[in-house]
């Protein structure tokens, strides 16, 4: 499906009208990121009656990394950058995020930090790659691009945390 681009500029084009527009490339990330935002509920409520230790992180990391991270980069990114992300570049950004998230709960559930320091680093690249993605962005979205990025710098300055926490507990 080919997108007019040209379409985008016109005065109105910061609506709803065009994130459906941009919809083919915002789908996955909102597919995922919801899932993972009703599987961390799922998981939170098994927690306690079933004895899981690692239920609440997982849980928060689902709700958080998975699902509300992935929705603000995801569809943030749909929203600010001046075209759509090309489609090689999306699919990137999903696997290495998505890749990522899933080394680093299964890191974190053998207590294994290695893997989750992979997982870690994959989730960075993401983000690097989600930085890219908004590179160029229409003047009167620069507010929106300044969260974005704040979004961004925020998540990848706390990936150092999660690894040194990961070695702290069972390195």
């Amino acid at each position: 499906m080919t997108i007019d681009n040209t379409a985008l500029s016109t005065p109105d084009a910061h609506t709803a009208v065009r994130l459906g527009q941009r919809w083919p490339a915002i789908r996955a990330f909102s597919w995922i990121g919801a899932i993972c935002i009703v599987a961390g509920g799922l998981v939170a409520a098994v927690t306690r009656p079933t004895g899981f230790a690692m239920g609440s992180w997982l849980a928060a990391f689902l709700v958080l990394v998975g699902g509300v991270a992935q929705l603000g980069l995801g569809i943030g990114q749909g929203w600010i950058a001046t075209s759509l992300p090309e489609p090689d570049l999306v699919r990137s950004e999903l696997t290495t995020w998505n890749l990522g998230a899933a080394l680093t709960i299964a890191g974190s559930l053998t207590k294994s930090p290695v893997l989750t320091t992979v997982g870690s680093l994959s989730v960075a690249a993401a983000l690097l790659l989600f930085l890219r993605g908004i590179s160029v962005s229409p003047p009167e979205l620069q507010r929106q691009r300044l969260a974005y990025r704040l979004l961004v710098w925020f998540v990848l300055l706390s990936t150092p945390v999660g690894i040194a926490l990961a070695w702290i507990r069972h390195g």
